[in-house]
Order: C-alpha cells, then structure tokens, then sequence
C-alpha cells in the first residue's frame, strides 16, 4: 500500500506489553492478504453468502461479531491514549446533541484547542465492500475519506461546541488524514510529559497491529 502508516505494523517491535506483537496467525493473515494469496479455505458464512479462499467477505458481513469488537478495541485505544495525554475523556457521552439520540465515541472534558473540547468518533469501512471498491479501485482512501464525510455530516450541531474528528482506518489499512492528524497530536502531547520521541510511532504501530490482530477473526472464523 502506498498510503502513509498502512504498513506500520511492519514495523513494530513484536512487545507483548504494549500490544505490538502479533499471534502467528494474524502475521499469515495479514501476509495472505497483502499478498492476495490465500487466507482460509471456502465455506459457508451464516448470513448465507459464500467466502473465497481471500476471505474478505468477514470484513463487510453485517452478521460479523467481531466487527463490533474491532470498533470497541479501537475506541479503547484511542481513549486510553488521550487520558495518557493527561486529558480527561469519556467514552459514549450523552446529552451532546439535546435534539436527537446521535452521540459520538468519545469526547474530552476540558479543552483540546481554541477552547472548545475535542469529540471523535471511529469508523472502520470496508476497503473491498461492494458499496466501496468502485472508487477504492481506482482512488487511494476513497472509502475513508467518503465515510468520514459521513460522520462530519452527522455530527456537524457539534462544531459550535466541539472540535469533532472522524477516526476513519480503511480495512486495507489507508488511514484518513484527520485520523492521522489526531493521531500525531496525541502523540506530541504524550511525548511533551514522558519525553519519548518514540510515543507517535508506537501509537500507529498498536492501532496498525490491533487491525491486523482483529483481521483474522474476520477473515477466516465462519462464526
């Protein structure tokens, strides 16, 4: 992949502690996919629908537990990163939006820039999904960028009280630039308090990894 921080996991050291290491089989996953070699023998998914032998059919399947889990890991990252930034945040706030039920992933309690408190929400689309890989074909990120739009529109009210950020990974590993923005902010404010240059990389490195780690469940668990 040519997109910046889509092959991060590469790179990272294989340390158990910080979430860096990958189980062999998501390494075989990842590989294969990358690759576009095999990644699982045929079977039957229980929505009905056929999986190849890439396995890519678990990525997009609205029956797919571990799809939810994917998105809760990665929120549960972000977060954690942000209060080691020695922000407080909360996860699933409520009462944003006093008009609707629309709430994001999370938000800081105190302000992030031009006070105002930041808000995020993660989304994680499909690189190869039917509805994307007419323009993911043919565009880098266009998946990313076209579900990131969908979340400014969503939460568009909250721009007069927050900073909002869609954090959009492609499954294919192309990051959205706002996620990648974030990303480098939290690590520079990490940095600023353990002066570690090293804590920006480390941060893509774990969310790089745990897309691969949550990729072999996906791919190749008829669940």
């Amino acid at each position: 992949m040519a997109s910046p921080h889509s092959g991060d996991w590469l790179h990272a050291p294989p340390i158990t502690a910080v979430g860096l290491r990958l189980s062999d089989e998501a390494v075989r996953v990842a590989v294969a996919h990358r690759l576009g070699s095999k990644a699982c023998e045929p079977h039957t998914c229980v929505c009905g629908k056929a999986v190849d032998a890439c396995g890519l059919h678990g990525l997009f399947c609205r029956r797919s537990a571990p799809r939810q889990q994917r998105h809760s890991h990665l929120n549960d990252i972000l977060w954690r990163a942000i209060k080691r930034a020695q922000m407080p945040a909360v996860k699933q706030p409520i009462n944003l939006m006093w008009d609707d039920d629309k709430h994001p992933d999370g938000t800081t309690l105190l302000p992030w820039a031009r006070g105002k408190p930041m808000a995020w929400d993660v989304t994680v689309p499909d690189t190869y999904a039917v509805s994307h890989i007419g323009n993911t074909a043919t565009k880098l990120g266009a998946a990313a960028q076209k579900t990131a739009q969908n979340k400014i529109d969503k939460y568009c009210k909250l721009a007069s009280t927050h900073i909002f950020y869609p954090f959009a990974i492609e499954t294919a590993g192309t990051w959205h630039e706002m996620a990648i923005e974030l990303r480098q902010e939290i690590g520079r404010r990490i940095t600023t308090i353990t002066e570690d240059t090293r804590e920006t990389t480390f941060l893509f490195q774990c969310l790089s990894s745990l897309c691969k780690e949550e990729m072999r469940f996906l791919s190749t668990t008829p669940w």
